[in-house]
């Protein structure tokens, strides 16, 4: 398989492409999502950007707070030692019950709280401190996992589907948070919770 991407990255570059790639959150160690091959390193070593999957390795703002010693600033220094850009992924929370439940499978509602954005908004602060220049939100429109930040309805038509509402907040709530995501990898606002001002 290593052997196929290597080829596939040797074909792009001499097309004069530059490469993100998707790799697995645990990548850097080898360790648990990620297969025990060390040319992976090599492999990866050839993009230019490297982007961990981290949707669903953290479940809360403390899990964000602990993985910058551990995981995010040796992933940062391990880039910047190859001269690789590094492009962390952070999700608001997650809920795949109505995509289990069209499989046939049961999953737990809600089993990443959003908390209102602040589990965003930890692991973004997370990631700068760690000292990453940029990030990936997972993702605009990804209903079934319930990791979308694009505009909601609280109170939508439904079906037998279960839906996440969040009735206290705007309905462009984490369109703004991301906005202000930006503005934090920028250094124009603090690590502090953001409070929105009223229009």
């Amino acid at each position: 398989m290593l052997d196929e991407w290597s080829r596939l990255i040797t074909f792009l570059h001499d097309d004069g492409c530059a490469i993100m790639l998707g790799v697995p959150y645990y990548w850097r160690t080898l360790d648990r999502d990620c297969i025990k091959d060390a040319k992976l390193h090599e492999l990866i070593a050839r993009a230019e950007i490297v982007s961990p999957w981290a949707v669903g390795r953290l479940g809360t703002p403390q899990d964000a707070a602990n993985r910058v010693e551990k995981t995010l600033k040796p992933d940062v220094a391990w880039c910047a030692e190859r001269k690789l850009d590094y492009l962390p992924v952070i999700f608001p929370g997650f809920s795949w019950q109505n995509l289990s439940k069209s499989r046939g499978q049961e999953a737990k509602f809600n089993a990443i709280p959003r908390l209102g954005g602040q589990f965003l908004w930890s692991q973004a602060v997370a990631a700068k401190q760690a000292g990453s220049r940029m990030l990936y939100i997972a993702m605009f429109d990804e209903l079934d996992e319930a990791t979308a930040i694009f505009k909601t309805e609280n109170h939508p038509p439904l079906g037998a589907s279960s839906f996440l509402a969040e009735p206290d907040l705007p309905n462009d709530h984490y369109l703004w948070l991301t906005g202000m995501i930006s503005k934090l990898l920028r250094g124009e606002v603090s690590e502090e919770w953001p409070v929105r001002q009223e229009r």
